[in-house]
Parts: structure tokens; sequence; C-alpha cells
């Protein structure tokens, strides 16, 4: 063989190579769903992307570790998070007694005004490093993601707003 059958050998090869690589499957992971409520309503229910489901939290409260959220394993742009979530806003509202007619009647006055919204957000840069997906609920119907490894106790942590939020008389738009 020549030189140049050679070169023209290797430069295929090599172009095999990076389309192979092109083609390489992007790997994925599952983490934890978290979730924290910075508002004075219950969040009844949340779910990401339909398919990792969140608990109950009471204003000012903490969901945790529920399995499963899957995220690539390398952050890219317009990575983003779909989240459905359900508010009761008169989450101590006084019903009769457990169990009754009463009970069941004034609950299902009480659940007709649940709220439901919808969110789609992208989800920042976690780099390399990632800990599952934590949706923050906060005044105005807004929601604010992360898939750092620290927690909201940690000051490097990422979203700071306070816990037992009022809504505001308006809602910036």
């Amino acid at each position: 063989m020549t030189i140049s059958g050679y070169t023209v050998l290797i430069g295929g090869l090599a172009s095999l190579l990076l389309l192979t690589a092109c083609d390489e499957p992007e790997q994925w992971s599952a983490g934890d769903l978290r979730g924290y409520n910075h508002t004075l309503e219950a969040i009844n229910w949340f779910n990401v992307n339909d398919e990792a489901t969140g608990s109950s939290m009471m204003p000012g409260g903490e969901a945790g570790g529920m399995c499963c959220i899957s995220l690539p394993g390398k952050w890219r742009p317009g990575l983003k998070a779909h989240v459905n979530w359900e508010v009761d806003s008169l989450p101590y509202a006084n019903l009769p007694a457990l169990g009754s007619d009463a009970y069941r009647e004034a609950y299902a006055r009480h659940a007709a005004n649940y709220k439901r919204y919808s969110q789609t957000i992208d989800i920042p840069d976690y780099g390399d490093k990632k800990c599952g997906l934590t949706v923050h609920f906060i005044a105005c119907r807004q929601i604010k993601v992360t898939a750092t490894c620290l927690t909201p106790q940690h000051p490097g942590y990422p979203i700071n707003e306070p816990f037992q939020q009022k809504e505001p008389a308006v809602c910036p738009q």
C-alpha cells in the first residue's frame, strides 16, 4: 500500500470513529425528587415531566426522597422540567369529624376549590455532578428547580427565597 493509500485509510477510520462517537446514546441516571413549599398554601401533590410524583407539603414544608427522576449524565442547554402541581389555598380548613357524612360533604366542597398549575422551567447547569431534582414552590405560583447536591441550609445553595411567603397584592408578570 502506498503512503497516499495509508492516508486515505487512516482518514476513513478517523471519520468512522467520529461518526460513531456522535451516535453514542446519551447516558441518563435516576435520582430522588424533592420539594420545598415556600408558600402559605398546601401543595397536595406535584410531578415532574409526568414521570416522578412528589408527595404533599404543608405551608413551609418539604417532601423528599421520592424515587425517581431521570436526568442526563451531562447537563445540556435547553434541558427543562415540566412541573404540574395542585394547591389547597385553605390547608387548615375546619372540617367535621373524619368518616362522617358531614365530613364527606364538607371535604367535597373544600376539594372543589383546589387549583392546578403547570409550568415549564429551565434546569440550571449542574455540571457533572447532580443529586436528583429539587422543586421549590414560591409566591405567585412560581417554581425554581435545582439539581445541586447541597442542602437549603448550606450557604452556597442556589435558591434562597424565604419560607412562609405571603402572596403579594400584585404578582410580577
